[in-house]
C-alpha cells in the first residue's frame, strides 16, 4: 500500500520482481489521482506479506493488518508528529497543507492549489534526488474534490497518528527499511517506531530519501523475505 499523495504505479517494479518469482501480487490504491480506490486483499493460498510505505500501513483495515504473517515497513512510523521540537514544527506545517487543500469558492482554484501543494510535498519526499523521477501521480494534473476529500481527511489521520493502526500484528517478523534523507519522516518518528518494534529487522540506506529513487530497497527487502519465508 502506497502512502499519502502516492499511486499503486508506485509499486510497478515489485509487482514484476514478485510475479518473476512466481509470487502473487496486489496493490492497494487510496484513489488520489485519477484511478479509482481500491482495497488490497490476500489471495487465498502462499505467505502473506505486507509492504508498505509511509503511511500507507495506516491506510489499511486492522481484519487485513492482523492477517499479515510478515510486514516490511518502508520510510514508516507509528507516530508522524513526535513530541517536542520537531512535532511542533511538523504541526505548522501540516496546518499550512490543510490549508492549502481546503475547498474555496472556486473550484479550479481549488484544484490548482491542491495540485501546487502535492508538487512541492513530492518534491520534499523525492529529495535529494530531483522530482523528475517520481513515477505519474496525482500532481500530474489538476486535482478533483473527491481527490481532494480523501487528500484532506488522511492529512487529518496523519497528523493523529499515536501508534501503529489497530490490527498491525505484532507477533511476526518485520523490517524496517530507512531513509538517511528523508525529508518527511523525522528521525525521532522513526526512533519511536524502532522503540515500538524492538524485534524487527532494520535496515538503513543512508543517501535514500522519503521516496527511495536511487536507493531502492527492492532487492534486499526480497533477500530478507527468501531467507525468513518458509523453509
Amino acid at each position: 500500500m502506497h502512502g499519502w499523495s502516492g499511486t499503486a504505479s508506485g509499486w510497478e517494479p515489485w509487482r514484476r520482481q514478485a510475479e518473476a518469482r512466481g509470487w502473487g501480487w496486489c496493490s492497494g490504491e487510496r484513489g488520489y489521482g485519477l484511478a479509482p480506490p481500491v482495497l488490497p486483499d490476500w489471495q487465498p493460498a502462499g505467505l502473506r506479506v505486507l509492504i508498505t510505505h509511509s503511511m500507507g500501513v495506516h491506510l489499511l483495515p486492522p481484519a487485513l493488518l492482523a492477517a499479515a504473517e510478515r510486514v516490511v515497513l518502508l520510510a514508516g512510523f507509528g507516530r508522524f508528529v513526535p513530541p517536542g521540537r520537531e512535532g511542533r514544527q511538523l504541526r505548522i506545517a501540516l496546518a499550512g497543507m490543510a490549508e492549502a487543500l481546503a475547498e474555496g469558492p472556486d473550484p479550479e482554484e481549488s484544484s490548482r492549489r491542491a495540485q501546487t501543494l502535492l508538487r512541492a510535498f513530492l518534491a520534499q519526499a523525492a529529495a535529494p534526488d530531483p522530482v523528475s523521477m517520481l513515477p505519474p501521480g496525482p500532481a500530474d494534473q489538476p486535482v478533483g474534490p473527491e481527490a481532494r476529500g480523501r487528500l484532506r481527511a488522511d492529512l487529518a489521520l496523519l497528523e493523529s497518528t499515536t501508534d501503529l493502526p489497530a490490527g498491525f500484528p505484532d507477533r511476526v517478523p518485520v523490517l524496517l527499511v530507512e531513509a538517511g534523507e528523508d525529508r518527511i519522516v523525522v528521525p525521532r518518528a522513526r526512533e519511536l517506531l524502532r522503540e515500538r518494534l524492538p524485534s524487527a529487522e532494520r535496515i538503513l540506506l543512508p543517501e535514500a530519501g522519503h521516496a527511495f529513487l536511487t536507493s531502492p530497497p527492492l532487492v534486499a527487502v526480497l533477500q530478507w523475505l527468501e531467507r525468513t519465508g518458509p523453509s
